[in-house]
């Protein structure tokens, strides 16, 4: 097997702004709290025990109690719940959509990563308990991302009309689905534990948020994951006061604004509105815009519909039914830390990116603001295909980089002679000094004809070199196209297999032993993509 590392800044998958981050570069210092690493927490677990108390704890411990009322849990969460409530208590945190059947591998990793930490802290600080948080997306509304999932090529889609936050949308029409995937699944021992995670979670639950939350317990309750459905009118009347302000005074979009300034040299990955609220109910989730008449007088009306209140009249309603309110992408990460005793936030790279863009916020509002993680990521090797990649010459540097710089420096590799010309187009340059020189000392009019047929040497001698490359190519065509083949086969779509397939391919494989060998091997704190073999 190679056993070359890959950081996850020489991998070619993350952006410049996650590798400066990684690189704890200067200019992106002042927008995050505390850089992670062990003995950092020490500081984040006393800030936060100063601004979190136990109204807070108790109310949050009673919303858990009722959502985990009618479920079977594991000793251990239901350990974690109760210790909520206790001051020496804290959370790490990720949060993740509700894709069907778990969508994508990485999934498992955000969720491992969680669990890993609240282990790592644990030993550090054996003083305090630390809770593993999966943070449900339920009020999300963009259905069109989280409705198929990919098993071994193939696309599974749930074609269904969605309106509102997806937690509360019907699993009805989910039974089709289980009927196709299950024939793909044939059957054995494995299969048939599939077959029962799938049914029990969408068929014989009423909603996607009861559904998702039956099939990360039944995955990770053992390991005390504690799961969280925030959209709940209880937690977020302690969450009432930040939105009060977000309505009257817009601060989020003025203090992100700011930040996205220091940002520009970046990609930004989110925007701020001018509210960062949506209207929630049932069967709708839009955005609540702030309208000033002529009078100067506020109008909050909801997008795309006709529903429209005064400041009073919303102030009122968000004191009464605060459930009618919903944080966005701005918001949700400030109400995360509202309500929970968080140190931590664990996220892909696009969500660190924009909660870099948060802090200033936070200090506005006076919330502490968390310790950001780069989940964990991981590639999943079989045994066939790691004895092939070292008989094909092959290290993981090889394997991550894209597939026409591996083809072309696999040909190199092959080839009986350089394709590389280098040195010829070297010594030419040298020629053409001695060219430059004589027209100088003759007629300066005389450099452009050398420019030019310097270049159109130069440009000889490349074109020589890309057709010499293609000649090898086709001579190598068959160990290459066995190359190519394995890595389309370890990087499904050119892209990380951890974005494409989905857990069930590789359990079919390795049964129970699959998310064990995962979170062994998973370390939260380093910053390589870990290569994992499997079965």
């Amino acid at each position: 097997m190679p056993t070359d590392c890959i950081s996850y800044q020489n991998s070619g998958y993350f952006s410049t702004l996650m590798n400066d981050y990684l690189d704890q570069k200067t200019n992106l210092r002042s927008l995050y709290n505390r850089f992670p690493s062990l003995e950092n927490f020490e500081g984040q677990i006393l800030e936060k025990q100063k601004s979190f108390n136990d109204s807070k704890r108790n109310v949050l411990v009673s919303v858990l109690k009722q959502h985990y009322s009618n479920i079977s849990i594991s000793d251990l969460t239901k350990q974690n719940i109760q210790d909520l409530s206790n001051e020496n208590t804290f959370t790490v945190t990720t949060g993740h959509q509700l894709n069907l059947f778990s969508g994508p591998l990485y999934f498992l990793y955000k969720i491992i990563s969680t669990i890993n930490l609240a282990k790592e802290l644990k030993a550090k600080y054996p003083d305090y308990n630390f809770v593993p948080i999966y943070w449900m997306a339920t009020e999300d509304h963009d259905f069109e991302e989280i409705n198929y999932f990919n098993f071994k090529g193939r696309k599974f889609r749930w074609n269904k009309e969605s309106f509102g936050p997806v937690g509360r949308l019907s699993t009805e029409g989910l039974a089709d689905i289980f009927e196709i995937y299950s024939r793909d699944l044939s059957s054995g021992k494995n299969a048939d534990t599939i077959k029962r995670l799938f049914q029990e979670s969408y068929l014989n639950h009423s909603n996607l948020a009861d559904a998702t939350r039956h099939l990360a317990n039944v995955l990770f309750g053992e390991y005390g994951l504690v799961i969280l459905d925030a959209n709940n009118q209880e937690l977020k009347r302690a969450f009432i006061p930040y939105m009060k302000e977000e309505l009257a005074c817009q601060t989020s979009n003025k203090m992100v604004l700011e930040t996205t300034e220091k940002l520009k040299k970046y990609a930004i990955q989110v925007n701020p509105r001018e509210i960062n609220l949506f209207y929630l109910d049932d069967n709708l989730r839009e955005r609540i815009i702030l309208d000033t008449n002529s009078n100067r007088e506020k109008k909050y009306t909801i997008n795309n519909t006709k529903i429209e209140f005064s400041e009073s009249e919303i102030l009122e309603l968000l004191e009464t039914h605060p459930e009618k309110f919903s944080p966005n992408v701005i918001m949700r990460p400030l109400y995360q830390e509202v309500i929970l005793p968080n140190l931590c936030y664990i996220g892909g790279g696009g969500e660190i990116a924009y909660w870099l863009e948060l802090k200033s916020f936070f200090e506005a509002v006076k919330v502490p603001f968390p310790i950001l993680l780069l989940r964990n990521s991981a590639l999943l090797v079989t045994l066939k295909q790691s004895v092939k990649a070292d008989k094909l010459g092959l290290s993981w540097s090889d394997l991550f980089s894209k597939q026409n710089v591996l083809v072309n420096t696999k040909t190199k590799q092959l080839s009986e002679f350089p394709i590389d010309f280098s040195v010829q187009k070297e010594f030419l340059r040298k020629q053409f000094v001695t060219l430059y020189e004589i027209a100088r000392k003759t007629d300066k009019s005389f450099i452009g004809a050398v420019k030019a047929q310097e270049t159109k040497q130069i440009k000889g001698l490349e074109n020589l070199e890309k057709r010499l490359l293609k000649a090898q190519k086709r001579k190598h065509s068959d160990e290459l196209e066995r190359i190519i083949d394995l890595q389309n086969e370890l990087f499904p779509n050119h892209s990380l297999q951890e974005r494409q397939a989905n857990f069930s391919e590789f359990y079919l494989e390795n049964g129970a032993n699959l998310i064990p060998i995962i979170i062994k091997l998973l370390n939260p704190l380093q910053t390589n993509f870990d290569i994992i073999l499997v079965t």
